[in-house]
């Protein structure tokens, strides 16, 4: 029988607050410390002093003695090592064709192929791209209301019924707004913001009629595709995906990674091609779970990102004629889109603020500008089949060898635009858009507009207006707009400030590389050619906090492990530390533990600021560690322990001295002794 899933969500709510709050070093709780750095977390969100010395004495007293003896310290190490963020996960299976052992048999398939697995980093100057914490899937898969089931086809019904069909597809094309309202008022109903939700949609409608979902009011066109799609991310923590709309395709349209391809062999087609049985559509339906899970509840890095209290963003637009185009390059629309979410508590810790700052440029007025671009201009030849094969020469800008110049020449170009020195606490994105008076179309490694870097965006665009991109859609070549730059300077910014990855790249760690998969690259996505829309989800608002704490929790554990294995050097914590100092040790051990525990839970329910404020008030123990180590460590004296000479070995000597005079003796006697044989023969 269908149910809500209430009592399901209070019990995996239950079991993650009794996983995730109590340290493993601390066999039993430690009365008023969690309400006195709950009141402290209010009173300093930014944990800017350590509240460490302003704890009771009996606290104190409850640290030191969870662990009387020395340090485990190999133990300590691994715990630090097996810390692993639960993410609550909730399944819900829309539509009559799901039975009521459909949730059992997709969780056993589930369950079955998934396993703890770390955090990942794309972009890594070290040999692994894995962080140190870890993360696991927490599942509830549950039948949905029927109510819900109803509302979601008479209003698709209703859409169809009321839209003409296309001559340039097969499928008729209905808004996304047709149905994620309803979806929305469900989860809302749901009262729950610390988890996250897929609804699967399997309506199956009698009508016979195709239909896919469009996510802006444009249509196709000769020169112009709408790319359509079966999903939605919301700004909410939801995801939709209805089954029977498709089949749709899109990807690289010649060669290539990613590709969605047409037909049934992708498990967003699931439901379209030859019947299957429930069990294969299930196992279908897993694999696209697993893919939604890793691509957009827990995605990889981009680049590890540090906390600064103001983030700077300088929009330095290089401009060749008199009078600028702005046209394609509304700045206001790239600031409202952050500074809107950033109002809202959905990218920013705290007092951190952001802000924005242009400047403007003449290309003519600056030689290093002009010497960038000449410098970075490479060419490649295609070959087209025309009356007979023909070869032809287009240009690029490389987007590395651009970079590298305006790196080293930071200094100078400063100087030129008259860019003002920013303040040292600040983090700084220079974003340089180069508006070349150039009528030949000239893009970043060939196919991008923008090209984002760990310490600066750079983009590009000329007089042409569109061409013709390598990507296709639903059998349709993908045009890319060329002078529209504020969604991929959305996306740039993300992953340059936030460290957010597009939701076509994944880390593999089995492959050793980054995978490429656009199943998720459609509908609202600042990421990818598919789509056009530059608004955030819960996928991009989520990563770009998330990405702050998980570069701090790893730098946290690494940091812990360092010092513990210099205690270990050292002889352990009770060679090295005095009485008075190895109590503090041991105090601030646990406290720095039992910190790390709360910052996980409140990641695993997506209270970003308390693990922030956890996560920065740890730091203040961890500093307090290393400073009691080092100075236990400058401290130590060599010194010399002189033992007593051994007695002389008079027995050894003596047996020895006797055997020699013996062997002497014989040997002077030897012809005495043996001459009477001699002379038998």
């Amino acid at each position: 029988m269908p149910t809500t899933g209430t009592s399901s969500t209070t019990v995996l709510l239950l079991i993650l607050l009794l996983t995730t709050n109590v340290s493993p070093l601390i066999s039993a709780p430690i009365p008023g410390l969690d309400s006195i750095l709950t009141r402290q977390s209010h009173r300093d969100p930014t944990s800017t002093n350590d509240p460490f010395p302003s704890l009771p004495s009996s606290i104190k007293k409850s640290l030191a003695s969870s662990s009387p003896g020395s340090l485990p310290i190999h133990s300590s190490i691994s715990d630090l090592l097996s810390l692993s963020v639960p993410i609550p996960l909730h399944i819900r299976l829309v539509g009559p064709s799901f039975s009521s052992s459909s949730s059992s048999l997709l969780t056993s398939f589930l369950q079955s192929s998934l396993t703890s697995s770390n955090f990942h980093l794309i972009s890594s100057s070290l040999s692994s791209h894995s962080l140190s914490i870890r993360h696991s899937l927490h599942l509830d898969i549950s039948l949905s209301s029927s109510s819900l089931s109803s509302s979601l086809s008479a209003a698709v019904s209703s859409a169809l019924s009321s839209t003409t069909s296309s001559l340039r597809s097969p499928l008729l094309s209905i808004p996304y707004s047709t149905i994620d309202p309803i979806i929305s008022r469900d989860f809302d109903s749901e009262k729950t913001d610390n988890s996250v939700y897929i609804y699967i949609l399997d309506l199956r409608h009698t009508s016979m009629q195709r239909y896919a979902y469009s996510y802006t009011h444009s249509d196709s066109s000769a020169g112009y595709t709408n790319c359509v799609g079966t999903l939605w991310t919301g700004k909410k923590r939801y995801l939709w995906i209805d089954l029977g709309a498709g089949p749709v395709d899109y990807g690289p349209a010649l060669s290539g990674d990613g590709v969605i391809p047409k037909g049934e062999f992708h498990p967003l087609a699931a439901l379209h091609g030859r019947p299957k049985s429930e069990r294969a559509l299930l196992s279908e339906l897993a694999s696209l779970i697993y893919s939604a899970y890793q691509v957009l509840v827990v995605p990889p890095l981009r680049t590890p990102v540090h906390f600064e209290t103001t983030l700077t963003v300088q929009f330095i637009h290089i401009h060749a004629s008199e009078s600028k185009d702005l046209s394609g390059l509304d700045w206001n629309e790239i600031e409202k889109t952050f500074l809107n979410e950033a109002n809202d508590g959905e990218l920013l810790f705290g007092n951190q603020s952001l802000e924005f700052k242009r400047y403007s440029v003449r290309y003519e007025a600056c030689s290093i500008c002009s010497f960038a671009v000449s410098r970075s201009i490479n060419s490649y030849t295609s070959r087209f089949l025309f009356d007979n094969y023909t070869l032809i020469v287009s240009e690029y800008l490389d987007s590395k060898r651009l970079h590298q110049i305006l790196s080293d020449s930071a200094e100078e170009f400063r100087r030129a635009a008259r860019l003002p020195e920013e303040e040292f606490s600040s983090r700084l994105l220079p974003v340089y858009v180069f508006d070349l008076d150039y009528s030949t179309m000239l893009l970043l490694d060939r196919y991008h507009q923008s090209v984002a870097f760990k310490d600066m965006v750079v983009a590009v665009r000329t007089k042409t207006a569109q061409t013709v991109s390598d990507y296709s859609c639903n059998g349709r070549q993908v045009f890319t707009r060329t002078r529209e730059l504020e969604r991929p300077l959305v996306g740039s910014i993300l992953q340059s400030m936030w460290g957010v990855s597009p939701t076509h790249l994944l880390w593999s760690p089995t492959h050793n590389s980054t995978l490429v998969d656009y199943t998720w690259s459609v509908g609202q996505t600042p990421f990818g050619p598919f789509s056009e829309i530059s608004s955030l989800s819960f996928v991009q608002k989520d990563a770009a906090r998330r990405n702050f704490l998980l570069t701090s929790l790893n730098y946290s554990i690494t940091s812990a492990i360092d010092v513990l294995e210099s205690v270990d050097a050292h002889g352990g914590d009770r060679n090295l530390l005095k009485q008075k100092q190895h109590v503090e040790f041991i105090q601030r051990w646990h406290l720095f533990r039992y910190k790390l525990d709360k910052a996980v839970s409140a990641l695993s329910h997506f209270d970003f600021e308390m693990a922030f404020y956890f996560l920065r008030s740890s730091d203040h123990d961890l500093y307090a560690i290393h400073e009691l180590v080092y100075t236990a460590s400058q401290e130590i004296e060599a010194s010399l322990v002189c033992f007593k000479d051994p007695p002389f070995p008079w027995a050894s000597v003596s047996f020895s001295a006797v055997g020699f005079l013996a062997l002497s003796y014989v040997y002077a006697k030897r012809d005495k002794l043996f001459g009477n044989k001699r002379k038998q023969f």
